[in-house]
C-alpha cells in the first residue's frame, strides 16, 4: 500500500509543477484537466503526508524518554491516519458524481402502499432541500386520496448518487392505515430505484429505436390540466421500456428529460448484463415489493425506523427525524458498513 501512495504523491508533485509551467497558462483546457486530475489525488496525498507525520512522531517518542508521554497519542493518530488511507483507496464507485434517477412505486397494500409512497417522496424532496440538492419530478401517478403508485424524479447534486445508492430496494411501513376504522396495523410496502444518470458520450441511444408520442398533460386529481399537447412517451422499441414526462410545460423539456431517464435505464440494463453477479436489471435493485425483500422497516406506534442491512443498537433511528428528511446519521452508518466490508475483501484478496 504504502509503495502505492508515495507513486500516488510524486504524481501529485508533477501535476503541480506541470501547473506551474508557463505554457499551461496559454492552454485553458490542458490547465483544467491537470487541475482536476490532482484534485482527485489531494485528499490521498493530504492524508498520507499526515499518516507519515504521525509516523514519525512516534518513532521519535519511542527514542526520546522525554517525548515517551506522547507516544500513545500519535500512535493513535497514526492508526486513524492508516484507516482514513485504507478507505481512500478503495476503488471509487464509477457512478460517483452523477445524478440521480430516482423511483418510488407502490408495493404490498393496495392504497396505503400507495399513501407511504408518498411519504417516501417527502422524506426524499426534505433531504434533498437539507443538502442543497435539486429534486425535480418527472411523471407521476397519484391516487384520489394523495398517494402515489409511482412517482420519478431527477436529482441533482453533489454526493447525490454516493448517498442515494443506498435506498434501493424495498421499505416496510407497519402503522394503523387512514383507510383502516378498525384500528389494527397495516404491513404495507414501497420499492425505490436509485438509478445513475447517464449522459450521451456514456451511452449511445439509436433514436431509430424510439418511438416518441406526444399527449396532452394532465394535473394532480384533474388540477391543473396543460391544455396543450406537451406530454411526452418514449418507447424502446427492442425492450418495450416506456417512460413518460410531463412535468415540464415545454414539449422540448419533457423530451428531453424522458430521454435521459430511458438513457439511465438501458444503460443499466446493459450494464447488469455484463455483470452476472447481479439481478436482472431493475428488479434485482427492487425486488418485487414483497414484505421480505425489505432493506428498512417504519414502525410507527414505536416511533422508530429499523435499517435490515445494519446491526445492534446503530440500525435502529428515530422515526419524526427520518420521515423529517434527517436522512444523513443512517446513510453514514450504511456508508460505514460498506467500507468495513469492503476492506475485509481487500484484505481477504
Amino acid at each position: 500500500m504504502f509503495e502505492q501512495l508515495r507513486d500516488i504523491e510524486e504524481k501529485y508533485e508533477q501535476l503541480a509543477a506541470q501547473l506551474r509551467a508557463p505554457e499551461c497558462y496559454s492552454n485553458p483546457a490542458l490547465c483544467a484537466r491537470l487541475a482536476r486530475e490532482q484534485k482527485e489525488l489531494e485528499a490521498v496525498v493530504t492524508c498520507y503526508r499526515r499518516y507519515c507525520r504521525f509516523r514519525q512522531d512516534v518513532e521519535d517518542a519511542a527514542r526520546d524518554t522525554e517525548l515517551r508521554e506522547l507516544l500513545a497519542e500519535a500512535k493513535a493518530g497514526l492508526a486513524q491516519a492508516e484507516q482514513e488511507l485504507r478507505e481512500l483507496l478503495l476503488p471509487r464507485d464509477e457512478n460517483d458524481g452523477r445524478n440521480v434517477i430516482l423511483e418510488i412505486r407502490a408495493g404490498v397494500g393496495g392504497e396505503e402502499a400507495a399513501l407511504f409512497a408518498a411519504d417516501l417522496f417527502r422524506m426524499y424532496s426534505l433531504w434533498a432541500e437539507k443538502r442543497g440538492w435539486s429534486l425535480s419530478p418527472v411523471s407521476a401517478g397519484q391516487t384520489e386520496l394523495g398517494g402515489y403508485k409511482e412517482i420519478v424524479s431527477i436529482v441533482e447534486g453533489a454526493d447525490a448518487w454516493r448517498r442515494l445508492r443506498f435506498e434501493a430496494g424495498a421499505h416496510c411501513v407497519k402503522r394503523v392505515p387512514a383507510t383502516e376504522s378498525g384500528g389494527r396495523i397495516h404491513t404495507s410496502t414501497a420499492t425505490v430505484a436509485v438509478l445513475p444518470e447517464i449522459g450521451e458520450t456514456d451511452f449511445a441511444l439509436d433514436m431509430n429505436d424510439v418511438r416518441i408520442d406526444v399527449f396532452r398533460a394532465s394535473g394532480a386529481g384533474g388540477q391543473k390540466v396543460n391544455k396543450t399537447e406537451s406530454a411526452i412517451r418514449a418507447t424502446h422499441l427492442p425492450t418495450g421500456l416506456v417512460v413518460e414526462c410531463q412535468d415540464e410545460r415545454s414539449q422540448y423539456q419533457n423530451k428531453d428529460r424522458a430521454l435521459r431517464i430511458l438513457r439511465s435505464r438501458l444503460y443499466e440494463l446493459e450494464r447488469q448484463r455484463q455483470t452476472d453477479s447481479r439481478a436482472a436489471a431493475r428488479k434485482g435493485q427492487i425486488g418485487g415489493g414483497e414484505r421480505s425483500e425489505k432493506i428498512r422497516t417504519y414502525f410507527f406506534l414505536r416511533g422508530q425506523v429499523v435499517d435490515q442491512r445494519l446491526s445492534g443498537e446503530g440500525r435502529t433511528f428515530r422515526l419524526e427525524d427520518v420521515l423529517g428528511g434527517e436522512l444523513d446519521a443512517l446513510t453514514d452508518a450504511l456508508i460505514l458498513a460498506d467500507q468495513t466490508r469492503r476492506l475485509q475483501q481487500e484484505e481477504k484478496s
